[in-house]
């Protein structure tokens, strides 16, 4: 436990071995701790033009070999990894971030990962990568409105399996349930222990509400949420936990699936971000006293007007939209408020309120509370995304959004007018829903909302017109604006085999 009170702010095992924090690694301490711990392979990891975290495997062999890795990095075919770039000109360089070294204790053979960003042959930051589109829509929020915007996600997921007779957890109520009702805890706890000695922050892990069978199946839906960090780091982790549970689901012989939609009436699986703002100092400033900071309100304004688009990046595939339907948990209708799951944006509980007298409550032999920064806990909610984004556009998007929000002169006023505290899909409430402008209900028209919004997107450069427009028409390539509505019309038997189909084919999205 020795590890768990040093001064290292990371539980990365490289850190802890070096005594020193990431963001302080050279060349030489991973050459070091390759060496000494016997590392036999080196991996560089990068994201692709299709949001999936790709892998180039080198031998340990020789300290020139490394050495020459680790200063140059490697060339890549840019082409196979972005579909808009031509083949002519299309090599790349990967470049090693030290910063981000890990040890994989997932592989068979001891590894050390490490990530890396694209540059191109004039060796700038290639402007195509997510990874540049993010640092330079994270650079571009704090330039205008003076803050650092931190996020994490929460990763829904489902585990399939064959189904088995004993201790069958109850229909749609698997949220938080123990072992033995739920079968694959044990998989969850290994990938969180996986991604604690990679250095990722994390929150917790349970079980979640979606817990069904079929004749042949069963399908329990879990959660892994992390803690706030900057939103390249909360990228990055979301990227590796999906990596490390296919590889351990494909192990065990069994399916992970991160869809938005695995069937019909049950429980989809959401990417909630939860978004906090850092002043100069550091602080979290989301509260403000005991209320929501009107810096806050600039950003989820900023969010709110912006979230058709948003869905462009968020919301990738015509299942996305079979998930964002009134009555299931996830949001269709363009509002935020405190503690409300109806809306698209929520603000949780947050520990401003008292927190000796719930400790002291519970524990009376606690005389006092150690000086803890009850404010550093607290965020607030996008609801919209699920597991199909692409996590770096996403961010990315989420920031631009909310930097617009600090350049509207209207955004406290849009923050008031849109802010409801009942919850909007009870019938009793439906004037309020009326009264509030909805989400796109398909791909083809989050591709048109996306396009009536381009231009704040690749302001200052963001996002490139290509990038936007290469989204646009993918989006569009699904021909999917009347889906829902056909589906309607059919019988549940057609609608059924046609969903299976569906699902058989975005099984491993994301």
């Amino acid at each position: 436990m020795e590890k768990f009170y040093s001064k290292l702010s990371t539980s990365n095992a490289i850190a802890h071995f070096l005594d020193k924090n990431p963001e302080d690694f050279t060349c030489k301490d991973i050459l070091r701790y390759i060496k000494k711990n016997n590392i036999k392979f080196l991996d560089f990891h990068y994201v692709g033009g299709d949001g999936r975290l790709k892998t180039l495997n080198f031998v340990a062999q020789t300290k020139d070999q490394l050495e020459q890795l680790l200063y140059l990095g490697e060339r890549v075919d840019g082409s196979s990894l972005f579909p808009f770039l031509e083949a002519g000109r299309s090599d790349l360089y990967v470049i090693p971030q030290y910063s981000t070294a890990f040890l994989k204790t997932f592989t068979d053979e001891p590894a050390i990962g490490i990530f890396c960003r694209y540059f191109n042959q004039q060796g700038e930051p290639f402007e195509y990568s997510p990874d540049n589109i993010l640092s330079k829509a994270v650079f571009s929020f704090k330039e205008a409105s003076g803050y650092d915007i931190w996020g994490m996600g929460e990763l829904e997921y489902y585990i399939i399996y064959p189904r088995q007779q004993l201790y069958i957890a109850t229909n749609q109520k698997g949220y938080h349930e123990s072992a033995p009702f739920v079968k694959w805890e044990s998989i969850r706890k290994e990938v969180m222990l996986h991604l604690s000695h990679a250095g990722a922050e994390i929150k917790y892990g349970h079980s979640e509400v979606g817990n069904f069978s079929d004749e042949q199946f069963t399908y329990e839906q879990n959660e892994i949420e992390f803690r706030p960090t900057s939103l390249e780091k909360a990228a990055y982790s979301l990227l590796l936990a999906k990596m490390i549970l296919r590889q351990l689901a494909y192990k065990y012989d069994i399916q992970v699936s991160f869809s938005p939609k695995i069937s019909l009436g049950k429980a989809g699986s959401g990417l909630h971000i939860h978004l906090q703002l850092l002043n100069q100092d550091g602080k979290n400033i989301v509260m403000n006293d005991d209320h929501i900071s009107d810096e806050s309100k600039k950003a989820i304004a900023g969010i709110l007007k912006y979230s058709p688009a948003l869905t462009a990046f968020g919301n990738p595939i015509p299942l996305s939209y079979l998930r964002l339907v009134p009555h299931q948990e996830a949001p269709t209708k363009i509002c935020w408020g405190d503690f409300n799951r109806s809306a698209l944006i929520r603000v949780p509980l947050s520990w401003t309120q008292q927190p000796e007298k719930m400790i002291t409550l519970c524990n009376p032999q606690n005389k006092s509370l150690s000086d803890l920064n009850t404010y550093s806990k607290a965020t607030f909610e996008y609801r919209v995304p699920d597991g199909a984004a692409n996590v770096f556009l996403l961010m990315a998007g989420i920031a631009t959004a909310a930097r617009e929000g600090f350049e509207d002169d209207q955004s406290l006023q849009l923050a008031e007018k849109t802010y409801v505290n009942v919850n909007i899909f009870k019938d009793e409430f439906s004037n309020i829903a009326n009264s509030l402008d909805r989400l796109p209900t398909s791909c083809y028209e989050s591709a048109s909302a996306l396009e009536n919004s381009k231009s704040i997107f690749i302001k200052g450069n963001v996002f490139p017109e290509n990038v936007i427009n290469h989204v646009i028409n993918q989006l569009r390539s699904y021909q999917d604006q009347d889906w829902r509505d056909q589906l309607t019309k059919l019988s549940e038997e057609e609608r059924n085999k046609i969903l299976r189909n569906i699902v058989r084919a975005y099984i491993d999205v994301g």
